[in-house]
């Protein structure tokens, strides 16, 4: 697999999405644009739900809307195009954005483990930001071309950390993009204010998060829909695909991939039958040949690959975690809160 990179953005949030679109510029513009995704994403320009919720962001996330023109700025691609893009996962259920989380509760450590599963076109192209933006907290995310940082796997210096899985919602709903809410997240002074995010706003779309942070030793499991969000704390080693599984979430309208109903059943059963549980092994296996956990076949039925794998402890005291390119292989970074860990690195309180 192509490596995976690493860059430092800053500065005004105008200014940080510009640095974003021009990292990824090149991909967008010789792989994405060409792309059935993108063309399906682009059917909603000049439609009522695009101005609908670009005035709910413009309203309620200002920092948010200055980073979305930025975005747009850097890539040199039209405003709405790029807003839409953004948008994806809320006005078109087969969006390609997938990914698993194995979540593993702790008196003394939370331990939470993400595939990152995303475009094949992509790989070699994405990259881990660490991110100092005016205004919000600082923090690392896992970045793809054209997108905005949090809707993937990130840890911020106030000491919280999220992992995102794709919920497929059949209905479009004019309210927040998902990937919106998601970046705002990455601002949350902590786990409450995360969660408030998620339920004072009208939602578009629909996501899962792992939600966890420093000062409290909940770990959250987050499904969230246009109507309805539900707040589980997860109680004992739990895994989570693709797809909303809470009870109170019974009556949401999905679509439920055969990769994603796979990669629940065989992660439950994994997590189920071994006590002494190794996440990462989990995420590495590829017992269903043709609907694996780790997923780098070419032809995908979701064209989705897994593109990077994050390990995250969570303590009172910071939040130390890796990234793998493979989950089965050394990590590439080292990370201790919002920063790559380099040789001498202490460990900042939260």
């Amino acid at each position: 697999m192509a490596a995976l990179g690493f860059i430092e953005i800053s500065g005004s949030p105008r200014d940080a999405g510009e640095a974003l679109g021009r990292f990824g510029a090149h991909a967008v513009h010789a792989y994405l644009l060409k792309t059935r995704a993108w063309e399906t994403v682009m059917q909603w320009r000049g439609s009522e739900t695009s101005s609908a919720m670009a005035a709910l962001v413009r309203e309620r996330f200002p920092r948010v809307w200055e980073e979305l023109h930025g975005l747009a700025a850097g890539l040199t691609l039209p405003f709405e195009d790029v807003f839409l893009w953004n948008c994806r996962g809320d006005v078109w259920a087969m969006s390609p954005d997938g990914c698993t989380t194995v979540q593993l509760p702790g008196a003394e450590v939370r331990r939470v483990s993400h595939n990152e599963d995303g475009f094949p076109g992509f790989a070699g192209h994405c990259a881990i930001a660490q991110c100092e933006i005016d205004g919000g907290a600082g923090f690392a995310a896992f970045v793809y071309p054209g997108s905005l940082p949090g809707h993937t796997f990130a840890v911020t210096d106030n000491g919280l950390a999220m992992t995102v899985n794709n919920l497929r919602q059949r209905e479009v709903v004019a309210g927040v993009p998902r990937m919106v809410i998601t970046r705002a997240i990455l601002d949350a002074a902590d786990i409450g204010e995360a969660v408030s995010i998620v339920r004072d706003n009208p939602r578009a779309g629909g996501f899962h998060l792992t939600l966890t942070d420093c000062r409290s030793p909940a770990l959250l499991s987050v499904e969230f829909s246009a109507h309805d969000c539900s707040v589980v704390e997860v109680q004992k080693p739990s895994l989570h695909g693709n797809h909303a599984i809470h009870p109170a979430m019974h009556g949401f309208s999905q679509i439920i991939t055969d990769s994603s109903l796979h990669r629940q059943r065989r992660g439950d059963a994994l997590v189920a039958s071994n006590e002494a549980i190794d996440p990462l092994a989990i995420l590495a296996d590829r017992e269903d040949a043709a609907l694996p956990i780790h997923r780098t076949h070419p032809d995908d039925p979701d064209d989705e690959n897994t593109l990077a794998t994050a390990d995250i402890a969570i303590s009172a005291s910071h939040i130390e975690w890796e990234v793998h390119e493979h989950p089965g292989q050394p990590a590439r970074y080292r990370m201790i809160n919002g920063h790559r860990q380099t040789e001498g690195t202490s460990r900042g309180r939260c």
